[in-house]
């Protein structure tokens, strides 16, 4: 995740928690060619904190708060709960946007309900997105998306199709039309989401 970010040149300051300080001292000794430097980038700062902690006690705020943990079960499974995102909400510059992976919804329908049944006491607008990841199981995961900012909801693929131009961004997956279609959800998971108590 970090590498992607570091590739956006508009960003001007990256902060990564970890839990686990062994996990970055592994990916920066055994997989250099994975982080391709980012952790050297001068934008990067690493904060070594439980995650949940972290959102709720640092007194930083954030544009864009990206949550790629695992599955919620274990030691991830804090990083589903409604402290975690009160905690995410709070730090959240207005018109912030929170994004978390949650799961393959064809086998982990709940966890994409949870969250969205969590996410939205604290967030006006609350959706999902959809990508092809081939090295998870199942293939297509979903992320949950949460912000106040109505209006990112109802960009035009004229203003998405600049804003890609203008990055300078050359992307193997990532297109405007890529990005329009993520937002097609398959119709188990709307029918799963509007059948959802209010």
């Amino acid at each position: 995740m970090l590498r992607e970010v570091t590739r956006h040149k508009n960003v001007e300051s990256i902060t990564m928690v970890e839990i686990d300080a062994g996990v970055v001292s592994f990916c920066r000794q055994y997989l250099p060619n994975h982080n391709a430097g980012s952790y050297d980038d001068p934008r990067f700062k690493l904060v070594i904190d439980d995650g949940v902690n972290f959102v709720n006690q640092t007194s930083q705020t954030f544009d864009v708060i990206i949550s790629d943990c695992t599955d919620p079960i274990g030691p991830g499974e804090s990083l589903f709960t409604s402290a975690f995102y009160e905690g995410c909400k709070r730090c959240l510059n207005p018109g912030g946007i929170f994004v978390a992976q949650n799961g393959v919804c064809f086998l982990q329908q709940e966890e994409a309900i949870d969250s969205h049944r969590k996410l939205s006491h604290y967030f006006s607008d609350v959706g999902f997105y959809q990508a092809a990841i081939p090295t998870y199981y199942g293939g297509i995961m979903t992320f949950a998306w949460a912000t106040d900012n109505d209006a990112l909801r109802h960009l035009s693929t004229e203003i998405i199709q600049a804003r890609f131009l203008a990055s300078g961004l050359k992307c193997r997956y990532y297109n405007p039309a890529i990005h329009t279609a993520a937002f097609a959800l398959p119709q188990y998971l709307q029918d799963a989401l509007a059948s959802q108590p209010s």
